[in-house]
C-alpha cells in the first residue's frame, strides 16, 4: 500500500484529502505544518507528499525544497487556493494561485492542483506521480 503524507494548515482540507485517499486504498498521514512534516518523514517514509503552499512559518515552496533535499525519492503534489494578503477587497485569486503553484513547480513539485479540486482529480494526480516515480 502506498503511503501519503498530507501537509495543510487547514484541518478541513487535511481531513477531506485523507478521507478521499483512504477510500481509494492509500495509507494517509496528516500534519499541519512543514516542520512536523520533516519530522514525520524521518520517522516513517512516504511515497507521496501533498503540501499546501500558503502556510504559516515555513511555506510549501520552502517545504518542497527541504523534502527533496532530504528525501529525493518522494513525489510531491503542491496544492493551493491562493491567498489574499493584499488590500482588503482586492482579490486577484487566480493570478495569486497561479504564481504560487508556478513557484512550487519550480521548487520541484511533480504535480500541482488548484483548490478546490474534485476527488477524482486528486486521485488521478496521486496515480500520475506514483507512475512517474516508478513506485
Amino acid at each position: 500500500m502506498h503511503s501519503i503524507l498530507v501537509i495543510d494548515d487547514e484541518a478541513d482540507v487535511r481531513d477531506g484529502i485523507k478521507r478521499v485517499l483512504e477510500r481509494a486504498g492509500f495509507s494517509v498521514r496528516t500534519v499541519d505544518n512543514a516542520t512536523d512534516a520533516m519530522l514525520e518523514l524521518k520517522r516513517l517514509a512516504a511515497d507521496v507528499v501533498i503540501t499546501d503552499i500558503i502556510m504559516p512559518k515555513v511555506d510549501g515552496v520552502q517545504a518542497i525544497g527541504c523534502i527533496l533535499r532530504d528525501f529525493p525519492a518522494v513525489r510531491i503534489i503542491a496544492i493551493s487556493g491562493g491567498g489574499n494578503f493584499d488590500v482588503p477587497g482586492y482579490q486577484p485569486a487566480a493570478i495569486t494561485t497561479t504564481a504560487y503553484l508556478v513557484a512550487a513547480k519550480r521548487a520541484g513539485a511533480h504535480f500541482i492542483l488548484t483548490k478546490p479540486f474534485e476527488s477524482r482529480e486528486l486521485i488521478a494526480a496521486v496515480d500520475q506521480v506514483m507512475g512517474a516515480g516508478g513506485a
